[in-house]
């Protein structure tokens, strides 16, 4: 037998021991294992290698420390919930009784304790979002917690770290935890400065060898700022120019970020709190001084959901379907992806074919060109059931909102896609306000008007060059 024959059978047995492994050990999702299998078939070496580091499927009991739950007081406050909720004795409004249902679904799948009492801010330009996060660090007197996916070693990253090293001089407790991967370009000497300071730092699932991380394809998607446990950020915007509309390729930067006062900070301080147990060796160990127990005044309902590769549900995702399902008018979408599942695309395909008012949003660039194309493939097929979308024009939209009959919405940190669903670390605020929600609705509303209609009719002139391209990405979308 010649070396290259050896070479050859022996490249094809392990990539059918990894094919087997994927299609009858992992239990992956049918879509994801036939791409998977593709890849194996037709890059047989290089396939093999990118299973390895983007195709491993995490261990949920392996993540997080699952009793310190119970220590943070989440395991009895779910439990009084769901026996008042069964009991029809949870103190609801009675205009969002019609929504008990999707308030049980978060509260038992996801631990998202149902808040009343909160304060809540919009943000959707970055100058004043930052604005407001540096007022209130500077105003912090006891804690800062931070959490970003990515963190830019640029003009807006050094103003808060300078900013943070200030505050810990000054015997503030400040925790700075990013994603190895989003901020991979942060720079030692940006970190040596903060540890130097006396701030913590952790860096979510670093690799273990040095440019090698085999846990590349799970990422801290989420966007966090905790301080004194009294104000909460929570959103779409990460640290960085660009993110101030500076950058010359995306222009002006379109998102939506939350500033939180009242109940559910607590429940955005319980997430931090675990990320931060898993990511560091400096435990948070004593809990109840990092939380705030002053009376609240706010009158916004609120559920903080997370969801993960750690998950056994797709929390957010369900979430999304079951306020489609709930929507009797319209449904507003924005998001910079739009690569839905099977059971996401078949429901927001039924609630227009039942005549709902469905409008989607995305952007006229892409940041990632292979989930730009997937999400034009995806935008065909709903512009073929009757969607109306349109496609953002001034700059770069990153929003990531679903609102619903002027009583319901969402905002956070998960697109519309794969990745986000089942791969990535996300966070999300459901919230139960027809205030909250008409504000998200205007600005919708005045997005459309720096937007152009996407119709049916255009979408079918598309070149052949771009259908090859949304074929192929489609076709790769499930692994994106």
């Amino acid at each position: 037998m010649s070396i290259t024959a050896f070479i050859l059978g022996t490249i094809f047995f392990f990539n059918f021991i990894l094919a087997f492994a994927i299609v009858f050990l992992e239990r992956k999702n049918p879509t994801s294992t036939w791409a998977w299998l593709l890849v194996l078939t037709f890059v047989p070496v290089v396939g093999f290698f990118l299973y390895l580091i983007f195709g491993q499927k995490l261990s949920r009991k392996k993540l997080f420390i699952w009793d310190n739950k119970s220590k943070l007081g989440v395991k009895k406050a779910v439990e009084t919930q769901l026996q008042l909720l069964e009991e029809d004795s949870f103190p609801i409004p009675e205009n969002y009784l019609p929504h008990k249902d999707l308030f049980y679904l978060h509260l038992r799948n996801n631990d998202a304790i149902l808040t009343q009492k909160n304060e809540v801010k919009i943000f959707n330009d970055g100058n004043d979002k930052f604005d407001a996060l540096l007022e209130d660090i500077e105003s912090a007197t006891e804690h800062i917690h931070i959490l970003y996916y990515i963190i830019r070693n640029d003009h807006l990253g050094r103003k808060i770290r300078d900013l943070l090293i200030k505050k810990a001089q000054q015997g503030v407790k400040v925790r700075f935890l990013y994603d190895d991967m989003g901020s991979r370009r942060i720079g030692k000497s940006y970190i040596k400065k903060l540890k130097e300071a006396g701030v913590e730092v952790a860096a979510f699932f670093p690799p273990l060898i040095p440019k090698v991380n085999f846990k590349i394809n799970y990422r801290n998607h989420r966007k966090l700022a905790i301080i004194d446990g009294k104000i909460g950020y929570i959103g779409g915007f990460n640290i960085g120019d660009e993110y101030l509309g500076e950058s010359l390729k995306f222009g002006y930067w379109r998102d939506t970020h939350l500033r939180v006062v009242g109940e559910s900070v607590r429940n955005m301080q319980t997430r931090f709190i675990l990320d931060w147990n898993q990511a560091s060796r400096d435990q948070i160990e004593q809990y109840e001084q990092l939380y705030y127990n002053a009376e609240p005044t706010g009158n916004v309902g609120m559920q903080i959901v997370s969801s993960g590769p750690d998950s056994e549900w797709e929390q957010i995702k369900n979430g999304y379907i079951k306020m489609i399902m709930e929507a009797q008018e319209y449904v507003y979408i924005q998001t910079p992806y739009f690569i839905p599942d099977e059971s996401l695309a078949d429901v927001i395909r039924i609630a227009i074919l039942s005549g709902i008012d469905v409008r989607i949003m995305i952007p006229n660039k892409p940041d990632h060109p292979f989930v730009y194309w997937a999400t034009y493939s995806y935008i065909g097929n709903m512009l073929e059931a009757g969607a109306k979308v349109y496609i953002y024009q001034n700059g770069f939209l990153h929003a990531k909102t679903i609102m619903v009959d002027d009583k319901i919405s969402s905002v956070g940190t998960a697109n519309i896609d794969v990745r986000s669903f089942r791969l990535n670390f996300e966070i999300n605020a459901f919230l139960y306000n027809e205030e909250i929600t008409a504000q998200l609705v205007e600005d919708f509303k005045q997005d459309m008007i720096n937007s152009t209609l996407f119709t049916y009719e255009a979408y079918k002139q598309r070149s052949l060059s771009i259908k090859f391209k949304e074929a192929v990405a489609r076709l790769i979308a499930p692994i994106l």
